[in-house]
């Protein structure tokens, strides 16, 4: 979704759930962003994008920041047996910016993915 994918009628925020956490640590395992942004998380304030229930989630700042960099790619397969690409983006000044979820079939997801379920792009 990256810069492209501007927030329109922004759901409300909210904190981030434990699974979310818990994706975003494994995400970021063994990066050199893992330390700085593991306090982050804790205090962190997302809104759910508009992505057709695809899982998308922006993170919230106080000021709009522009997309900087991908942190961190995973692919796994949802109960229905389609893949899902998921990618943690970092703002301009490396803050979480968002975490995107693709289905390949554009369809909701059915189940949130564990750690365990990832195959990590390093």
């Amino acid at each position: 979704m990256s810069d492209a994918s501007q927030v329109l009628n922004p759901a409300p925020s909210r904190p981030l759930r434990e699974e979310e956490r818990d994706l975003v640590r494994s995400l970021l395992f063994g990066s050199p962003a893992s330390t700085q942004l593991e306090n982050l998380l804790l205090v962190s304030r997302v809104t759910d994008m508009h992505d057709g229930e695809m899982g998308s989630m922006r993170f919230l700042q106080l000021e709009r920041r522009p997309f900087g960099k991908a942190l961190a790619e995973a692919q796994y397969v949802d109960s229905d047996g389609v893949l899902v690409s998921i990618t943690l983006n970092a703002d301009d000044d490396g803050q979480l910016f968002e975490l995107d979820f693709w289905k390949v079939d554009f369809s909701p997801l059915r189940r949130y993915p564990k750690p365990s379920d990832l195959v990590v792009k390093r």
